[in-house]
């Protein structure tokens, strides 16, 4: 695979069975391969057990993939975790509410950050006028809307929504393991999409 050696080829076997080829890997990923890179073998690691987090059920880990696939406008992990998703039992509506809940939180975390970065009374008090109507009763429950939403505002850099959604988290009683858990996945899967 790749074209590379046994040792880094062994490290990235589990790209196969997300039907990554090498016509799908970035050149970046190339240059680590010809060198034999150790931190090939890192990134399967960091990627294996972040997927594999006691506190998150595959079906779970794999739609905060999706979610970040797609916040990271990756289209080969998009597909990828969007199959794997759908291989653990997620619906088209489920993974539409991931696309949907993505997509209003980049537009969530650019608005409040700003409000954050600016300390200024006027836009602290206006009114936002984003209307987040799919909040309210979504289909994989508020627990892991809020999970989600926490782990696309730590990606991209709202500290005013991450600090929302993890009081809200604890508030419906998820633990500080999950929550951790879940931004670690994050991190790594976005680790993961500088490389494919």
């Amino acid at each position: 695979m790749f074209g590379i050696a046994n040792a880094a080829e062994s490290a990235v076997d589990f790209l196969k069975d997300w039907g990554i080829g090498e016509d799908q890997v970035s050149d970046n990923f190339k240059l680590l391969a010809a060198a034999n890179s150790r931190y090939l073998r890192d990134l399967k690691i960091n990627v294996n057990n972040a997927l594999q987090a006691v506190t998150l059920v595959k079906k779970e880990a794999y739609l905060l993939a999706y979610a970040v696939a797609i916040n990271e406008k990756n289209e080969v992990l998009r597909k990828a975790f969007a199959a794997q998703s759908k291989a653990e039992g997620a619906t088209d509506e489920e993974l539409a509410e991931i696309v949907s809940c993505t997509s209003l939180l980049t537009a969530n975390n650019v608005y409040y950050r700003f409000r954050h970065f600016m300390e200024d009374e006027y836009y602290t008090n206006a009114q936002p006028g984003i209307r987040m109507s799919i909040m309210t009763n979504p289909i994989l429950g508020k627990e892991f809307f809020e999970l989600t939403s926490l782990v696309i505002s730590a990606l991209n850099g709202c500290e005013l929504c991450v600090t929302s959604h993890e009081k809200t988290l604890l508030g419906h009683g998820t633990n500080k393991q999950r929550i951790h858990d879940a931004v670690r996945l994050g991190a790594v899967i976005r680790s993961l999409s500088v490389m494919i």
